[in-house]
């Protein structure tokens, strides 16, 4: 079990479907502007507020894995898709940092990092108030993707109000800061890629070399006459 003096740990869950580099951008950035020991990469079982992902998630994972393999600094987490084989529940974000918590102690700063977007819709989410006990959240912002709260007419603006940090305050408390920070704006998406793929495009420079090796090699999110 993890101590607090292992330092702050990120968790960046999402479907990376495929992993892009703009993923590896927001993971490398947020350690970097947020002081964090270390992100763990978590991709998601069972999404519950998306459409199902394309690619099956043992693919999704293995992805991931390739991607980072022998980076310092970065891991992955399989439990969402492990918990996620044979179940068809949804995978809930309280629930991974449940067994975040669980795994790496009580004491031990968490951080959950998610996008201005994903944050201002943060009260759809299961269970939304208890994220904080659970985790500090960080959200990244982008110009045209900067954060849309904080006005004072919603439960997540009375939250923002009361719970906005700096960096500085992760490594202080285990959970329960607000730290925005902002991020090199890269217009890439999962879905754009997985369409250039199906169309028979290049997507190499979107994607690491080794996702790109992965999907070629195993040859998804191809159409039958795509090469």
């Amino acid at each position: 079990m993890s101590e607090a003096g292992a330092g702050v740990l990120g968790l960046l869950g999402g479907t990376f479907d495929p992993l892009h580099v703009a993923h590896l951008r927001l993971a490398l950035e947020a350690r970097e502007a947020l002081g964090l020991a270390e992100v763990c990469l978590i991709p998601a079982g069972t999404p519950p507020l998306r459409a199902v992902p394309q690619c099956a998630a043992s693919h999704r994972l293995a992805m991931v894995e390739c991607a980072l393999a022998g980076l310092p600094g970065f891991s992955v987490d399989a439990g969402e898709v492990l918990a996620a084989a044979g179940n068809p529940l949804p995978s809930y974000t309280v629930a991974t940092l449940e067994r975040q918590r669980r795994q790496h102690g009580a004491a031990r700063p968490l951080a959950l990092l998610l996008g201005a977007d994903a944050f201002a819709r943060l009260e759809s989410w299961q269970r939304w108030r208890e994220l904080f006990g659970l985790a500090h959240i960080a959200v990244a912002t982008r110009p045209g993707h900067e954060l849309k709260v904080g006005a004072g007419n919603t439960a997540l603006d009375g939250e923002f109000a009361a719970r906005q940090g700096v960096a500085a305050d992760l490594a202080a408390t285990p959970a329960g800061r607000i730290v925005p920070f902002a991020i090199t704006a890269l217009e890439i998406s999962a879905t754009a890629i997985r369409e250039r793929l199906a169309r028979g495009l290049s997507v190499r420079y979107l994607v690491p070399d080794a996702v790109l090796d992965y999907i070629e090699s195993h040859q998804i999110y191809r159409t039958p006459h795509g090469h």
